[in-house]
């Protein structure tokens, strides 16, 4: 949770609804978003990040495929439609490549993991 900077503002000034005095302002007001959307975010950032790390044991179709899902590149999310459309094959073959690049990702994660644990 973040807690709201007081950033002037006199004493006795008057509160308003949101438990704050009126004439202060918070970090949500000057970053103009939700503080959960701004951990989420941040989150996100860091998953694709753990992701690109490990983007070295797929192939190149399978490496296409997973940047275009989940937008790694500074790139938007594509969907399997927009993927299979770009790359001249099915859907559902986008799905089975999206799937088998994915498992192979946990397993690099989980086989760096327990390295890790061993050392």
């Amino acid at each position: 949770m973040v807690h709201y900077a007081r950033i002037g503002g006199k004493r006795g000034a008057s509160q308003n609804g949101y438990g704050r005095r009126a004439n202060e302002i918070s970090l949500i007001d000057i970053l103009g978003t939700e503080a959960n959307e701004i951990e989420e975010h941040v989150q996100l950032k860091i998953e694709k990040t753990k992701i690109y790390k490990h983007i070295h044991v797929l192939d190149d179709r399978e490496k296409e495929v997973i940047i275009g899902r989940f937008g790694l590149d500074n790139e938007e999310e594509r969907t399997q439609r927009e993927i299979a459309r770009e790359l001249g094959i099915s859907r559902s073959y986008v799905s089975r490549i999206e799937k088998r690049a994915l498992l192979k990702l946990f397993h690099e994660f989980y086989r760096k993991n327990e390295n890790a644990v061993k050392s």
